[in-house]
């Protein structure tokens, strides 16, 4: 029992690393984990694992995200003088130098992107008294640490958010599983016997305090589409995992992997409804990771290279480093992740 919850959801982690914890099963990650994921670079080989943050291009994809949009900073503040390209001959006569500035207009979720906790909670009775409330990973609460854009205090969440993930350092072995080179481009909900089957014939192992990642062939899908994307094509293309499928939930919760990685929009199928541990949801592997267990979802990364790579040298094991932007109160955040083998 904290302040903030009397009750916890069934098989969630909720305080197994403090009652206050906002780092959920990166707390696996010990000094430990990273020198064995260190042992996986054998040639000193990277690889860049974000797609151009500017794709997939448009807001057909997911309409509620828009592009990056690159803007002027004015020099001085409040004058019509672009910081862009300019000389300071007028100030110091002979100066030679040419300088420019910008400011992003960015949409933390539009790309290659990390989701924290603070991303998606679930109605759940923490308090025991029969009524649900809006709650987050460890029982964090909506308009309490977690403030809307109409909260006095300004929006923004005052925990779970992305910074907690930066400090960590979102580094460790990452476990790679080519779902392209068994399915194509059909999409396919990948249940709990599919994954299995894959493990069997890739041989590969997955052990507590990994990072899953699994490869469909968006990535190379989107880049084809040239930010022109064919929406209905790329929501009908790709493996997904299957969330509605008990075992694959419970598989994230025996596994004891600290985040599941894909090149896709969801990593799951969000198109639909359905019932599945906890009741009703259009994201059960969202909320099953983010709000239950304290395990970190990332998307839209580009895999391919990195997949074949591997492929090549019969490996499917690498040294993954994937900070976010160390940006207090925010929800998610754009990555730049490496790969090194």
């Amino acid at each position: 029992m904290t302040e903030r919850w009397v009750q916890r959801p069934d098989g969630s982690t909720w305080g197994d690393w403090g009652m206050d914890d906002q780092r959920g099963r990166m707390n696996l990650v010990t000094p430990e984990k990273r020198l064995a994921a260190a042992v996986e670079i054998k040639e000193g080989l990277c690889y860049c694992l974000s797609m151009p943050l500017d794709m997939p291009g448009g807001n057909s994809v997911n309409p509620k995200r828009f592009p990056p949009i690159l803007g002027p900073v004015f020099h001085p503040p409040g004058s019509e003088n672009f910081y862009y390209n300019m000389n300071w001959n007028e100030i110091q006569a002979g100066n030679m130098d040419v300088s420019s500035d910008e400011s992003v207009t960015l949409y933390s979720q539009y790309s290659t992107q990390w989701d924290s906790f603070a991303h998606v909670g679930s109605l759940f009775d923490a308090d025991g008294d029969g009524e649900p409330e809006r709650v987050y990973y460890n029982g964090f609460r909506a308009d309490v640490e977690i403030k809307g854009p109409d909260h006095a205090d300004g929006m923004g969440a005052r925990a779970l958010g992305v910074e907690n993930m930066a400090v960590s350092g979102m580094q460790g072995r990452g476990v790679m599983v080519d779902f392209h080179r068994h399915f194509g481009d059909e999409r396919v909900a990948v249940n709990y016997d599919q994954l299995m089957d894959i493990f069997k014939k890739d041989d590969i192992t997955v052990e507590e305090g990994d990072f899953f990642l699994f490869h469909t062939g968006w990535d190379d899908m989107i880049l084809e589409m040239a930010g022109d994307p064919d929406a209905e094509k790329l929501h009908a293309s790709g493996a997904v995992l299957d969330g509605y499928d008990d075992r694959i939930l419970q598989w994230i919760t025996d596994s004891g992997v600290v985040a599941l990685i894909s090149d896709n929009m969801a990593v799951e199928s969000s198109n639909g409804y359905g019932d599945t541990q906890g009741g009703c949801s259009r994201l059960p592997l969202h909320r099953h990771c983010l709000f239950r267990l304290g395990v970190h979802l990332g998307e839209i990364w580009y895999l391919s290279e990195l997949a074949d790579a591997l492929h090549e040298r019969g490996r499917s094991r690498f040294m993954l480093t994937a900070p976010p932007l160390r940006m207090p109160g925010a929800v998610g955040s754009p990555a730049t992740p490496i790969a090194t083998i």
